[in-house]
């Protein structure tokens, strides 16, 4: 039973379990009424596609965003963001809220990127950030956003398990990406972003992207402060997916369900596996290496569950979630993490 206030949605091997359920809580006094089949849940519409395949989609959100920024008839666009990074624009035009609420529409947006959509998730997080006062240069962002979704309105994420229990890491940085769209005094001009999605028998669970908080001295430190933020979203995770398979007594090979981390940048691929400082690595707070007693290495950590690997760019796929990516890149993106 998945619960979230007074929704609640409750799965069984038959609909007499579930009404034998629903009898002995209102026998306890709870007022419930069995509404439907659970095809839709918080606005999330869950449509099967046959062969354990689902289909999640935010139609109803996506057809509100077209109402409320007036752009029902737009011309659609292929991506939701520029390849030019979004600034903070200090010589730009305010914006005058007409004719919608610049705030109330990134809160729609945020609502529909954390649930089932991570291809524009980038984009809104850019947006996010102006919502104190957001200039016309933000309102043309948020446009590009509403027109990618305008001609994606019917798309979500494909759900179709593998049929393992593993989890994947996937995680990726992009160094000092503000620098030349942001004034030189500004100090976000020298911050980078971080971007992960782990994933669960190959369907994505958690995704993010963000601004890095401290400014960083290199690519390696960038991608490495990703990698540890990352891991703070997947070592609970792992220990959840363990309980969960060990409770249901579900099959699973080891000790500890395995999970393989990818890391395009050499040098937080080699740190994070060899574990070893060194004069140029040395400045990183002990805070970055609270992991390293998860990763297996056979003979400094047999125990480990997570195993760090080289992962080609053109292959990561928190790519879309560092940065604005050309067409084809971003299609190809999307597709391995949303199945279209």
């Amino acid at each position: 039973m998945v619960l979230y206030v007074d929704d609640a949605g409750i799965s069984a091997p038959s609909r007499k379990i579930i009404e034998d359920f629903v009898a002995q809580l209102k026998d306890l006094g709870f007022d419930l009424e069995i509404e439907d089949d659970f095809n839709s849940y918080l606005g999330i519409g869950i449509e099967e596609l046959g062969n354990g395949t689902r289909h999640m989609t935010q139609k109803g959100l996506i057809k509100k965003l077209l109402k409320t920024t007036d752009m029902e008839n737009c011309n659609p666009n292929k991506v939701p963001a520029s390849t030019i990074g979004l600034g903070l624009d200090p010589t730009g035009k305010l914006y005058d809220q007409n004719p919608f609420d610049y705030a109330s529409v990134v809160g729609m947006l945020l609502y529909l990127s954390n649930h089932t959509r991570p291809d524009i998730t980038f984009a809104v997080s850019q947006v996010a950030r102006f919502t104190h006062a957001p200039k016309l240069s933000h309102v043309s962002a948020i446009k590009t956003i509403i027109r990618y979704l305008a001609g994606t309105k019917d798309q979500g994420i494909i759900v179709r398990p593998d049929g393992t229990n593993d989890l994947k890491l996937y995680v990726d940085a992009d160094f000092s990406g503000l620098h030349g769209k942001e004034d030189q005094d500004n100090p976000d001009s020298a911050k980078s972003r971080y971007g992960f999605v782990i994933e669960y028998c190959s369907v994505p669970l958690i995704w993010k992207s963000q601004l890095i908080k401290e400014i960083c001295l290199s690519t390696l430190h960038a991608e490495y402060v990703g990698l540890a933020c990352a891991m703070r979203a997947l070592i609970p995770l792992h220990e959840k997916v363990f309980y969960l398979l060990d409770f249901w007594s579900l099959p699973h090979e080891m000790p500890k369900i395995h999970c393989k981390i990818f890391e395009d940048n050499q040098g937080a691929f080699l740190l994070a596996t060899n574990q070893k400082l060194s004069q140029r690595t040395k400045y990183f707070n002990v805070k970055y290496h609270f992991f390293w007693s998860y990763i297996f290495h056979a003979e400094k950590n047999p125990d480990g569950w997570a195993t760090v690997v080289k992962c080609p760019t053109e292959l990561m796929n928190a790519d879309f979630l560092t940065k604005g990516l050309v067409r084809l890149v971003f299609e190809e993106n999307r597709k391995r993490v949303q199945g279209w």
